[in-house]
């Protein structure tokens, strides 16, 4: 079974468990392989997992933090996820953790996806943990619905991908992105699906439902067969 649900009775009680698989999984990884992957999503959930397990003793240098997406845009912008990992991942003993990024000086994510592909191709396969959210319009990485390039980032046996995603409310101005691919999700060895509210609990429930994948791209990754999700539920 791929599917695993975990729902807590608080937000609190997510972030502790989530905390301890986070820790538990990468100190496996590194013990039995001597590398790991930490594959990071943005947003204010995973943010205070990710402050604690900064200020935790893993063996962080041999963990490499990676995005899993990233808006088109330079670390001092304001909506820069490299930016907001600097704030709240990247410090106290994570400072020593190796990174990969996405961005680079590239005017574009089509121009800039060489070298960011071969940055994520030396990354440690099936050895490492990948954390994602979802919005309320059922996308999850940069997989947006309907995207110029989903086809692409969903297909694809790269492990990055550049789209343009539809304006919306969801996306803000920043459409043009690099996202790793659900090839490269799926690489991680175990997935992490983090959603709070009941709003994300509903959205959720109808991207279990059978549907076209292009509305609801979340769908891909609950619906494929290779790696385990774990959906981190509370209110």
């Amino acid at each position: 079974m791929m599917l695993h649900e975990h729902f807590f009775d608080s937000r609190q009680a997510l972030i502790d468990a989530l905390i301890a698989r986070c820790e538990t999984r990468l100190t496996s990884c590194v013990e039995t392989s001597k590398s790991a992957a930490f594959y990071v999503s943005g947003g204010s959930t995973p943010e205070l997992v990710y402050k604690a397990l900064s200020e935790r003793h893993l063996p962080w240098a041999n963990i490499h933090i990676a995005m899993v997406d990233e808006r088109w845009v330079d670390v001092d912008h304001p909506r820069s996820n490299e930016a907001f990992l600097n704030r709240c991942l990247r410090i106290n003993h994570a400072a020593q953790a190796p990174f990969v990024g996405m961005k680079n000086p590239a005017e574009s994510p089509c121009e800039g996806w060489s070298d960011c592909e071969k940055s994520f191709q030396a990354l440690p396969e099936k050895s490492g943990i990948c954390i994602l959210g979802m919005g309320g319009d059922g996308h999850t990485a940069s997989f947006f619905p309907h995207a110029e390039g989903l086809n692409n980032a969903l297909q694809s046996e790269a492990f990055v991908a550049a789209l343009t995603a539809i304006p919306s409310v969801v996306t803000g101005d920043e459409v043009d992105r690099m996202t790793m691919t659900l090839h490269a999700i799926q690489q991680s060895g175990e997935i992490v699906l983090l959603i709070t509210g009941e709003d994300k609990l509903a959205v959720y429930r109808q991207a279990l439902e059978q549907g076209d994948i292009a509305d609801m791209p979340v769908r891909a990754v609950l619906q494929q067969s290779q790696t385990p999700v774990h959906v981190f539920w509370a209110a």
